[in-house]
């Protein structure tokens, strides 16, 4: 029964956002697709969760001042000195326009009750295999619990809802990233502008999404030695933190995100307790 409600909630916001998406199909343009460069990056919106306290203390505590350290020491001073807020991004879209966060904010599925998780396992990633850039230092999500699953169903319904407010692909999924792409990852790119994300067909969902928190965005190029580095790093952390850092998130945020993916701004924050809205900036209430 629960699993059928799903999948009739899911339907509902594929048929609502493919009316959306019918209505904005010229303003949706897909021509870098398949270009050798990287599409120009204007303003990128995201959905995030920010990590809460507790966790922020602990990686403070045990990793972000080591590895401020051995990044500068590789010299990576740049993304050493990236800002972001930390976080757990459900989708990211890129849209220009400076109203998509309130449309965002209009368009966003009624979002879970608190999410119960584990923070577990640092590794290093890429874009896409062989792409050179950008790069990631994260930190997994155990894949499993109630938290995780009902994290994995939200970002179904998101992104249904949400990618259709795009203007075009993510910059970061285009160039030579999307060269370096299976198929599988080319086709959300070209129906949903962002890979990574999970979807319904033929009834079912079909799972690409891989929660995590990124403590490390590079653009610069992933050779050997910073493969070789970033393992290093990774394995480092892991041993310090071998059981992971259980945490609730509370609240998900709409956010505006750099090419790479690290948050800049945080513009809505949406309780998961009572579904109540802070204007950011204000700190002021929101209506939805």
């Amino acid at each position: 029964m629960i699993k059928r409600a799903l999948h009739l909630a899911i339907f509902g916001l594929f048929a609502t956002a493919g009316a959306t998406q019918a209505a904005q199909a010229a303003a949706i343009d897909n021509s870098a697709i398949g270009q050798p460069e990287f599409r120009a990056h204007k303003a990128t919106y995201g959905v995030v969760y920010r990590l809460p306290a507790d966790v922020n203390a602990v990686l403070d505590a045990k990793v972000n001042g080591v590895l401020k350290e051995d990044l500068i020491k590789l010299g990576l001073k740049t993304e050493a000195d990236t800002p972001n807020l930390p976080h757990v991004t459900v989708v990211h879209i890129h849209n220009a326009d400076p109203q998509t966060p309130a449309r965002k904010l209009k368009a966003l599925p009624k979002p879970p009750a608190p999410l119960r998780v584990t923070l577990k396992t640092f590794y290093p990633t890429e874009a896409a295999k062989g792409a050179g850039h950008p790069w990631w230092l994260d930190l997994g999500v155990v894949k499993s619990g109630q938290g995780f699953e009902d994290m994995m169903r939200y970002n179904t319904v998101a992104t249904a809802a949400l990618a259709p407010l795009r203007d075009g692909p993510l910059p970061r999924v285009t160039g030579p990233v999307y060269a370096k792409m299976g198929d599988a990852g080319k086709e959300l790119v070209k129906t949903l502008g962002v890979s990574g994300v999970n979807v319904m067909q033929d009834g079912k969902e079909v799972r690409a999404h891989n929660p995590h928190t990124t403590l490390v965005y590079s653009m610069t190029p992933y050779d050997a030695r910073l493969q070789d580095a970033m393992k290093a790093e990774s394995d480092k952390f892991n041993a310090v933190l071998p059981d992971g850092i259980e945490t609730t998130f509370k609240d998900v945020s709409i956010v505006e995100i750099g090419f790479a993916g690290n948050v800049v701004r945080e513009i809505y924050r949406v309780s998961l307790e009572d579904g109540s809205v802070l204007d950011v900036a204000s700190g002021k209430p929101a209506a939805r």
